[in-house]
């Protein structure tokens, strides 16, 4: 309190002081109730309940963080080696042009171990010739004209082949499509 407050109070009548205090702010209170038998325990069904609630919500979060996490495990185990893939399908391509060029039968024998292992490993050689232009899994370098009425945007030719991983597309075949 500031000093001229307390001089304003001090200089005014005991009889003004009093009605102050005695405001219709300042009720006397009402005599507390305690609370019956049926009024506790609601008050402890709503807290039961209120709990519950919690306990059923924050279960759930952790099955949904559990199921999340395990579906994100597998995938990076089926496709960690992803980018490794990636860098050996060049030599691959390479490897075939090499057999294309020699028929050496010890490459070959290599060269089918090679692949039989990629396969495993879940490599798979996409087949896109003669197949219908599909621009999720192919990518058309050029288009020329169908010699045949049927040849009409299918693939004539790959220049590039398409390869998945575990069922993904690791790269898209490069081919040439009939219009």
């Amino acid at each position: 309190m500031s000093k001229k407050d307390k001089d304003t109070i001090e200089n005014k009548p005991v009889e003004e002081q009093q009605a102050e205090q005695e405001t219709p702010e300042q009720q006397p209170e009402e005599p507390q109730v305690e609370p019956t038998e049926t009024d506790k325990l609601q008050e402890m069904g709503e807290k039961l309940a209120e709990l519950n609630d919690k306990y059923l919500r924050l279960y759930s979060e952790y099955e949904n963080y559990r199921k999340r996490t395990n579906l994100e495990k597998a995938d990076l185990l089926l496709n960690g080696s992803r980018e490794m893939m990636k860098a050996i399908l060049p030599v691959i391509d390479d490897f075939e042009r090499a057999l294309s060029a020699m028929d050496d039968e010890g490459v070959r024998l290599i060269y089918n171990k090679f692949i039989k292992i990629l396969e495993q490993k879940g490599l798979k050689a996409m087949e896109s010739k003669g197949e219908t232009f599909d621009e999720a899994l192919h990518e058309a370098i050029t288009r020329i004209p169908a010699a045949e009425e049927d040849q009409k945007g299918k693939v004539v030719d790959v220049v590039e082949k398409g390869y998945y991983l575990n069922d993904k597309v690791l790269r898209y075949a490069k081919v040439v499509v009939a219009f």
